[in-house]
């Protein structure tokens, strides 16, 4: 019987496209699916490739050489524990389990602590690319214990992206803090993405700039300072023309946005954690309203917006690039800062900048910005915050009024931009010295008697506020 290298369970296009990868750079893998004819549908589709299809679960991990590397990539939750709890009985003391799914961390962390104490190594191995980045080189972020780490390392290397001549496959941290940077990536992939979207709004329709113009707009900014996948993917989209119509296809798409649900993940473990990320968490309140199209249809008739009538200028172009950039600043410090919290409470000893390194290529968030935030916690492994690196608060410094100024144009002309109001409330509300909080301790304590401190000396006071 053949043996092979490494084993892949799920042959929907990530675990499909992650085997592909994998026989791409020379190892033999077995590939299993619970509905045997969509491994022959691989197999028929990709005869060159080196797969070993197996109908049988035993079989497929049979053919696993020792200690038996095996990758699973099923929907995320139940699915998952199932797939497990058929393989332990063919599996021994040793072997490796990969979840590449978008599972939630903490059911990770379960995982990982109930198959140690079987004997098994367990990686919560988060994977970002989508269908392109799992065929040619994801970003990858594994977590579990080192040593088995350290078996699969070889293999996941091979398959990543690179950026500048590293794979973006460093090992994360302990049980399921690979799967808990993903979800904060997904989390920054939904503030980019509604970034974005809100500053193509306001130059259509709040300077009434033609899409070819706006494409223009975007293709230049993707040559500086705001080059990333997600800008570069947006001026591919702004060239393509409606086949039935006049328009452009972009305006043929129904205004609804969809989720699989890592966003609520983000805002929830930050909630959990006591982390401000308001600017990741209004991007996904933005597709919950999104959602409502009959009711905003019926609002928008009743509350009538004035048409606006603004010209764009160089002058609104270049305040519009820098308030992007002063924007995504904001939600990648969310980002990181809830990232920080999570290390503290986990003691996942994570490295941060190898984190920003990892997302540089292969996913979804890629940017060249993301090598400035790998600066910064290289110079200060220990930075407590983005905007303490003197590179960003210089930036900031400069660029701020910029972000006001929009937010200000897009309230007085009606455009919801959620995310660039909430990216400057953040930042005005953590550069405030003393805040309204103190009034609404006072509150508390008056209907609750829950106490407060002083700023004039030590101790815990109640007062009766009568």
């Amino acid at each position: 019987m053949r043996m092979n290298d490494i084993g892949v369970i799920g042959m929907a296009v990530m675990g499909k496209n992650l085997a592909l990868n994998f026989a791409d750079q020379g190892f033999k893998v077995a590939i299993y699916n619970r509905t045997t004819s969509i491994s022959y549908e691989v197999i028929k589709e990709n005869p060159q490739q080196n797969l070993d299809l197996h109908e049988t679960l035993e079989g497929f991990i049979n053919s696993l050489s020792k200690p038996r590397k095996l990758l699973i990539m099923v929907q995320a939750g139940d699915p998952v524990d199932k797939v497990i709890s058929a393989c332990v009985p063919f599996l021994d003391e040793g072997d490796i389990i990969m979840d590449g799914g978008n599972s939630f961390y903490q059911d990770t962390q379960k995982r990982f602590k109930q198959l140690k104490e079987r004997g098994f190594h367990f990686l919560g191995v988060g994977v970002s690319g989508g269908e392109e980045g799992a065929r040619f080189g994801p970003a990858i972020m594994p977590s579990g214990e080192y040593n088995a780490y350290q078996l699969v390392q070889p293999f996941l290397d091979k398959i990543a992206a690179v950026a500048e001549g590293e794979p973006c496959s460093s090992y994360v941290g302990n049980d399921g803090s690979g799967h808990f940077v993903k979800m904060v990536h997904n989390g920054i992939e939904y503030g980019d993405m509604q970034l974005i979207a809100e500053t193509f709004t306001i130059l259509n329709r709040g300077f009434n700039t033609p899409i070819p113009t706006i494409q223009s707009i975007f293709e230049s900014w993707n040559t500086g300072d705001l080059e990333s996948y997600l800008i570069e993917i947006t001026s591919q989209i702004l060239k393509v023309k409606d086949t039935h119509s006049d328009k452009y296809l972009v305006e043929m798409v129904e205004d609804v946005a969809h989720q699989k649900g890592t966003g609520k993940w983000t805002a929830n473990a930050s909630l959990e954690m006591n982390i401000d990320s308001s600017v990741l968490t209004s991007a996904v309140f933005a597709r919950f309203m999104s959602e409502m199209k009959e009711k905003r249809l019926q609002a928008s008739r009743l509350f009538k917006k004035q048409e606006s009538h603004e010209t764009l200028s160089k002058e609104w172009e270049g305040k519009l690039e820098k308030a992007l950039y002063v924007a995504k600043l904001m939600s990648y410090a969310q980002g990181f800062e809830l990232l920080t919290q999570a290390d503290q409470k986990y003691a996942w000893n994570l490295k941060f900048n190898s984190i920003a390194k990892g997302w540089r290529a292969g996913c979804i968030i890629r940017a060249q910005f993301l090598n400035k935030i790998a600066n910064a916690y290289e110079l200060n492994a220990s930075l407590s915050h983005l905007l303490f690196d003197p590179f960003f608060e210089s930036l900031v410094k400069m660029h701020i009024q910029d972000l006001r100024d929009v937010v200000v144009l897009a309230a007085s002309k009606g455009i919801a931009m959620p995310t660039f109001m909430n990216a400057l409330a953040y930042f005005d509300g953590f550069t405030t010295a003393y805040s309204s909080a103190n009034l609404i301790q006072a509150q508390r304590d008056f209907f609750g008697a829950h106490t407060f401190k002083r700023t004039d000396r030590e101790g815990i006071y109640h007062d009766e506020w009568k």
